[in-house]
């Protein structure tokens, strides 16, 4: 899909985020809510409706340019913004600051981003001197590995029930109660990483014809393959900052564009990044429609509804690939 279209998507999928919700607006209420900045209608579609959707589309576009990133990085089309670790260490900067306790606004956020950037430089730091994509891969395994253990060793050591349930609910993913301020604070990280990507576009296309090529092309590929790294790291600890650990997105999202760029890494990035959007706004607005007793958590309705897609997705890729 072009980038046009998939904009015109968003636009549709935001609108519908913000026009349908738990409670059921009338027409002249959605009138008077554009008409009375202080109105009650106005309250809910501004301050409730409006920052909870642009949330899952900045959140998601994120993911899914980072995804991309990262899949024409590795040139691994299983690679998302979670295999080199970085998510795991970004949960666990998370998990460990609500256990101990701190209730500083933006404490949990900042945590979050701090473990995030503290993997992305030791990932970044091995991708100058690591040529092999496989090489970087296993690393991103084990760190992720680490990552995952010493947080299941708070949840082995937390104080109370309620730590725990605190832990798990902000694992799980969401972007309920974020406000504009919570959306500025993280677009800051954003915008430097996909800078970063983007000045990385040339290194991945010209890695397609391998590396052998991409060393002989006089680019400066060391430098390339780091602003690449580090450029995926901020947008993914960005994205779990302001919404915890949410999965499939980053992996299904370059998959549904990549037939409509020739495989081309470079032009791949900006569709991803609308495509993730998009899936990350239908997926939240599933959460808050499905009639349930509690509200879907973002992280499980992703999965339930990612893994499904995605392997419809990988099973039309290999009809392609054996013909």
């Amino acid at each position: 899909m072009r980038a046009p279209v998939l904009t015109l998507v968003l636009f549709v999928a935001l609108a519908l985020a913000m026009g349908l919700g738990e409670t059921s607006l009338s027409a002249h209420q959605y009138v008077q809510a554009f008409a009375d900045p202080a109105s009650a209608p106005a309250e809910i579609l501004w301050t409730i409706r409006a920052p909870r959707a642009v949330a899952a589309a900045v959140v998601g576009a994120a993911l899914g340019l980072a995804g991309a990133v990262m899949q024409g990085l590795l040139r691994n089309p299983l690679a998302d913004p979670g295999v080199l670790g970085v998510s795991a260490m970004a949960a666990l900067g998370a998990a460990a600051t609500i256990a101990l306790g701190l209730t500083l606004p933006g404490a949990v956020e900042l945590a979050a981003l701090a473990g995030a950037l503290m993997a992305g430089a030791l990932v970044v730091f091995l991708a100058i001197r690591l040529r092999e994509p496989d090489a970087l891969i296993l690393f991103g395994v084990a760190l992720s590995a680490l990552g995952g253990a010493l947080t299941a060793l708070i949840f082995n050591l937390s104080p109370s029930l309620v730590t725990t349930s605190e832990v798990l609910h902000w694992l799980m993913g969401s972007v309920a109660n974020r406000d504009w301020g919570d959306i500025a604070a993280g677009l800051a990280p954003m915008a430097l990483g996909a800078g970063l990507t983007v000045y990385a576009a040339r290194g991945l296309r010209m890695l397609t014809l391998g590396e052998e090529t991409a060393a002989l092309s006089g680019l400066p590929m060391a430098r390339l393959r780091a602003a690449a790294v580090a450029g995926a790291a901020l947008l993914t600890g960005a994205a779990v900052a302001m919404a915890g650990v949410i999965g499939f997105v980053g992996l299904a999202a370059p998959h549904l564009v990549r037939g409509g760029v020739s495989d081309d890494p470079a032009r791949t990035l900006a569709p991803s990044a609308l495509a993730g959007a998009i899936l990350l706004v239908l997926a939240d607005l599933a959460a808050r429609m499905i009639p349930t007793s509690e509200e879907l958590k973002l992280g499980v309705v992703t999965a339930l509804f990612g893994a499904p897609l995605f392997a419809l997705v990988a099973w039309r890729a290999s009809r392609s690939w054996r013909t």
